[in-house]
């Protein structure tokens, strides 16, 4: 039989769902999600494994308009995975059809002349009356491959997406082994789960100013323990504060989270230590940025 592959990479504004659908796909959670935009900052590979197929999904960090540094290489990540892919999926959410965003990324694939299915997010949340004039008026503009309405968080439509994504491979060889659902290593998603738990804990900027680097992940000979020491840099000392809290109970908080997450990951208990850093304007500093992992 021959085998079929591809490389398919979820684009799309932020906060439309992207994370939550490869998770939901992969049927395991390769790419932290959270109700606030722009948390995916770097391009997340997830594998997904059939009978005689590999699918190779690239999450990608959500476009939009750039303001510093760290954004424009989040922006770059997403294009750079478009050019990569033999397909694109185009996510969008009901609940706002009409992003201005959406146009700017449309016009981009004209220019790629790249096959791309669009699938419909968030159908859950609106009434089916609201999804015709959407599917009627995306097929005006562009000529998807299909367009598909899924709920990511409840699995709606997915079995139909993914059984379209599959009549879209071509015969390829197996890139990755039957056991691999990812290539990040297991430092990298260390990091990502606690600055998951940052967004989940914290508000207005400082999500958005906050970074983790991981300094040691050892594990400890016969006692089934990993230790794990982080640090979470911020960019001001009055963020610094609030991540810490009075008495220390945010970043307690922040930690006690991760560590429960990080013990159904790895199946052994975790000795996590965080520090908080102040590394002024590290989101505008293109050195520490490529320190950082973006």
């Amino acid at each position: 039989m021959t085998f079929l592959s591809g490389f398919i990479g979820i684009i799309g504004p932020p906060n439309v769902g992207k994370s939550t659908l490869l998770n939901r796909i992969l049927k395991t959670k390769l790419a932290i999600v959270s109700p606030k935009p722009q948390t995916t900052r770097n391009r997340i590979l997830g594998i997904y494994h059939g009978e005689g197929l590999q699918i190779i999904f690239m999450d990608t960090p959500g476009i939009h308009n750039t303001r510093s540094a760290l954004h424009e290489s989040m922006v770059a990540s997403a294009r750079a995975a478009c050019r990569e892919v033999d397909m694109v999926l185009l996510m969008i959410e009901i609940c706002h059809p009409n992003d201005p965003r959406i146009s700017s990324i449309v016009g981009n694939l004209k220019k790629m002349r790249k096959p791309c299915i669009l699938a419909i997010n968030k159908i859950d949340m609106m009434a089916k009356e609201h999804l015709l004039p959407v599917i009627d008026h995306y097929r005006q503009v562009y000529d998807f491959e299909d367009i598909i309405p899924v709920s990511a968080i409840k699995g709606d439509g997915l079995d139909r997406l993914l059984d379209r994504l599959k009549k879209s491979l071509r015969p390829g060889p197996q890139f990755f082994p039957l056991d691999m659902k990812t290539d990040q290593s297991e430092v990298a998603l260390v990091s990502e789960i606690i600055r998951e738990k940052i967004y989940s804990h914290t508000s207005k900027e400082l999500p958005y100013s906050s970074a983790v680097s991981v300094d040691k992940m050892e594990e400890i000979p016969g006692q089934n323990l990993l230790d794990i020491a982080a640090r979470i840099h911020v960019e001001r000392e009055s963020q610094k504060a609030v991540l810490i809290g009075k008495g220390g109970r945010m970043i307690k908080a922040i930690g006690r989270s991760a560590r429960l997450e990080l013990e159904k990951m790895f199946g052994v208990r975790i000795y996590l230590d965080l520090v908080v850093r102040v590394e002024k304007n590290w989101t505008r500093d293109t050195r520490a940025l490529r320190r950082l992992g973006y």
